[in-house]
């Protein structure tokens, strides 16, 4: 992540908040992820916005309940890609991106 906001000229930082699923091993493993996430971001001085699910699911799809599916196809058709972004966690962040470049474009305009 250090190399990847090295390499290019990022001013936000969008990370969707950790929400707790049943499976405590998991939700242990991304909040260590999310937390070197936050650190190497904070460390590049980079506003940092946070979403929950329903939030970034509304700024893409416009539904804060669309399913994984619809966020995807969005996702796709915003960016024009050719296809649905690979893995999975792909499409999701940058579905976090495309919610913080709104957030930010509708904040610059008013």
């Amino acid at each position: 992540m250090n190399d990847i906001l090295n390499d290019f000229d990022v001013d936000i930082f969008s990370i969707e908040k950790l929400f707790f699923n049943n499976n405590v091993k998991t939700a242990i493993e991304v909040a260590q992820a999310r937390g070197i996430m936050l650190l190497v971001a904070h460390k590049h001085n980079l506003t940092i916005r946070e979403y929950t699910p329903g939030q970034i699911k509304q700024g893409v799809t416009g539904y804060g309940r669309a399913d994984k599916k619809q966020v995807q196809k969005m996702v796709t058709s915003l960016l024009s890609l050719s296809e649905i972004p690979k893995p999975d966690d792909t499409a999701d962040a940058l579905a976090a991106a495309l919610c913080a470049a709104n957030s930010n474009y509708n904040e610059m305009v008013v």
